[in-house]
């Protein structure tokens, strides 16, 4: 399918309030268990989120407008958002991702993109020269690589629990992406 912008909107749209239909108020032994050693809780995932929402996606889509491919991209931090979430609660996690995602795709909006600046290219640190296109629908699937991750680590906690079905439920054999 090729990228069309409306709809990489929709769905980022639709990413804060699925979390917050999914993770607010959970107890903590829901949200803050982890897949094991290495792996992210739910609540790191919702950090992790807000973290890009700062520091990834419309700083980049900025200056592939701005720069195109004369300067690189900065390295992402997978680990920036432990600093930033410390302290918080998952309650005010989605209410900080909810207001960065909307105010990102307000400002995305106002760019009026046409689809010449959406073939703009900048050049990311390991992958080289992308379009913006790619990014924007990267930012998309990047969002549902996170929603099956939370459900896959909240699946985890009931793989004992299932028994016998546990053959039958895919989500407890996924081993895609545990480790963040």
């Amino acid at each position: 399918m090729e990228h069309n912008l409306e709809i990489t909107i929709s769905l980022l749209a639709r990413t804060p309030p699925a979390l917050n239909a999914l993770l607010r108020d959970l107890p903590e032994t829901w949200t803050l268990r982890n897949e094991g050693e290495s792996t992210w809780s739910a609540f790191d995932v919702v950090g992790h989120l807000i973290h890009g929402e700062r520091t990834d996606w419309m700083p980049r889509a900025k200056m592939v407008l701005q720069l195109g491919e004369t300067q690189t991209f900065e390295r992402f931090d997978r680990w920036g958002h432990i600093r930033e979430s410390h302290g918080k609660s998952l309650g005010q996690l989605l209410d900080e991702f909810g207001r960065l995602r909307s105010e990102n795709l307000g400002q995305l909006r106002g760019l009026n993109l046409r689809q010449e600046d959406l073939e703009k290219r900048g050049r990311h640190p390991a992958l080289g020269v992308v379009t913006l296109s790619e990014l924007l629908a990267t930012w998309a699937v990047h969002d549902l690589t996170h929603l099956h991750q939370i459900s896959r680590i909240m699946a985890y906690q009931y793989r004992e629990g299932v028994g016998p079905w546990r053959e039958y439920l895919g989500v407890l054999k996924c081993a895609g992406h545990s480790a963040p």
